[in-house]
């Protein structure tokens, strides 16, 4: 691989995302929001619109993610290129993002305070988190480290502030719901 060219990387980034797309059509997911329409922002939680635009609360996660996927890839993997590493966690953050439309993890996110009525991704909206994680990897290649980690906080901390939600309190949720996280959560919508 480390024979790629740049072009080579960018056709293969392409074609996975190809492959998510069509993963998630197959798996009976919209294109769009059912509302017919694309926003750049959908910034209410706790409306069918949360999943379904370009970007919501839950983008600064999948920021997060490309910050983890580039730790865990660096100390995994610390001969290959940064770009080498970037497509594998192209490949770890798509086959989260089928798995996280399948109608068991749809049905586990329903569980939770702030998810009742989820119905997974739309499309636009699983792209636009592979695009979100590829983000914060190239900002955590690109970046200090301690400037990765202050951005990280700030997110976990903004995100758990202004919905009472982020990606430690999604991932507890997930593995098992803890009666005073939903509490909070639903006092805070």
């Amino acid at each position: 691989m480390s024979t790629f060219t740049w072009r080579t990387r960018l056709l293969i980034g392409a074609i996975l995302l190809i492959v998510q797309a069509t993963a998630l059509h197959l798996l009976g997911q919209s294109a769009i929001c059912t509302c017919g329409y694309v926003k750049l922002w959908e910034g209410v939680v706790t409306s069918a619109g949360t999943s379904q635009h370009l970007s919501d609360w839950y983008s600064f996660t999948h920021i997060i993610h490309g910050f983890l996927f580039y730790l865990l890839l660096w100390i995994l993997f610390p001969r290959l290129s940064a770009p080498q590493r970037l497509l594998i966690a192209l490949g770890l953050e798509i086959s989260w993002e089928i798995a996280e439309n399948t109608p068991y993890v749809i049905q586990a996110y329903r569980q939770q305070a702030l998810a009742r009525g989820y119905v997974g991704d739309s499309i636009i909206n699983s792209l636009s988190d592979s695009c979100m994680m590829m983000l914060g990897f190239i900002l955590a290649w690109r970046l200090p480290t301690w400037s990765i980690v202050v951005l990280a906080l700030m997110m976990e901390i903004g995100v758990a502030y202004f919905i009472h939600d982020n990606l430690t309190l999604n991932i507890l949720n997930f593995i098992h719901p803890f009666d005073t996280i939903t509490q909070w959560q639903s006092g805070g919508v």
